[in-house]
């Protein structure tokens, strides 16, 4: 009984990850704009920037970084944009 108990905790360990939403950082190419999403998109809709991760915080934490997402305006500096 004890090993079927073990057994079921590990089995829900590993898969409950594969269950869990991934956000991603996709740019339009055309516009420059970054948005995060939760689906990977096809790569006629845009281009993904980086790897999935595992919560949209971590993601728009990153976005900010990520310098082909920033767009220079005409004074030197830059902007990030993030839709939801």
């Amino acid at each position: 009984m004890k090993t079927k108990f073990v057994l079921a905790a590990a089995i829900t360990i590993l898969v409950t990850p594969a269950l869990a939403d991934q956000f991603y950082i996709v740019q339009n190419p055309s516009t420059k704009e970054c948005h995060i999403v939760t689906q990977k998109p096809e790569p006629s809709v845009g281009v993904v920037v980086g790897t999935p991760f595992g919560a949209r915080v971590e993601a728009e934490q990153h976005l900010k970084t990520v310098k082909v997402c920033h767009e220079t305006t005409g004074s030197g500096s830059t902007t990030t944009t993030i839709k939801k």
